[in-house]
């Protein structure tokens, strides 16, 4: 079986997380890990003490199936990594301070986040171009249900987008790395791609040449810091 975008996602995103942190075997925690248990296997896999918190994580006790911000950790750890989980919660301020305060002095934050303000018509319109028909249910990843809401509107591409948003009260990548840069030293922060685990047949270096040719913009952040 073919895997999924989300199992995608993370098989493509881990290179990136894997070269930021501490060696092993530094205690990390990874924020949001959802129900596919994030970047922990990998990380016990290759030497880690790791622990995913999300409400919807595996079973086992490798995780916690609480918040982040409900989640208090038996001692400061080596490094935290949020993947995909900020741009959602509901003040990422305070989100921010929990994270440091669960960090040893000098830990390693690692985010990997979106700028959804940067999904603009030239954007959306190059990925909706490369989705192809999902083959089962769990194959249906964000952009095929966007599209679907977005063609059931009837509106224009940023009014559709700006409305949803708003509804879903989400935080811009802008000022994600704002709060961030606020509250720890930064060390690596950049704008790169996003897409290509939803899309068919394109891989990473695909959407970095569309985004270095000014096809589309680069929506994916990529923020690595340290507590203070």
């Amino acid at each position: 079986m073919a895997p999924t975008p989300k199992q995608r996602w993370l098989t493509t995103s881990w290179p990136v997380v894997r070269e930021q942190l501490p060696p092993p075997p530094a205690a990390v925690i990874d924020v949001g890990c959802g129900s596919l248990g994030g970047f922990v296997p990998m990380l016990l896999e290759q030497g880690w003490s790791a622990i995913g918190i999300d409400p919807e994580s595996p079973p086992g006790p490798d995780y916690r199936a609480t918040t982040f911000e409900d989640y208090q950790p038996p001692e400061p750890v080596e490094a935290v990594v949020a993947s995909m989980s900020l741009h959602h919660v509901h003040d990422v301020g305070d989100m921010l301070d929990q994270v440091a305060a669960a960090l040893v002095p000098g830990g390693t934050v690692v985010v990997l986040e979106w700028a959804w303000e940067r999904f603009d018509d030239a954007t959306v319109q190059w990925c909706f171009a490369r989705l192809a028909p999902p083959a089962t249910e769990d194959e249906e990843g964000w952009l095929h249900h966007h599209r679907v809401r977005w063609t059931e509107s009837g509106l224009p591409w940023l009014d559709y987008w700006r409305e949803w948003t708003t509804e879903e009260g989400l935080h811009p990548g802008a000022g994600i790395v704002s709060a961030l840069d606020a509250r720890f030293e930064r060390q690596a922060s950049s704008y790169g791609p996003h897409f290509h685990p939803e899309l068919d047949a394109t891989d990473r270096g695909e959407e970095i040449d569309a985004i270095a040719a000014g096809t589309i913009r680069a929506s994916g952040i990529t923020w690595v810091g340290r507590r203070l």
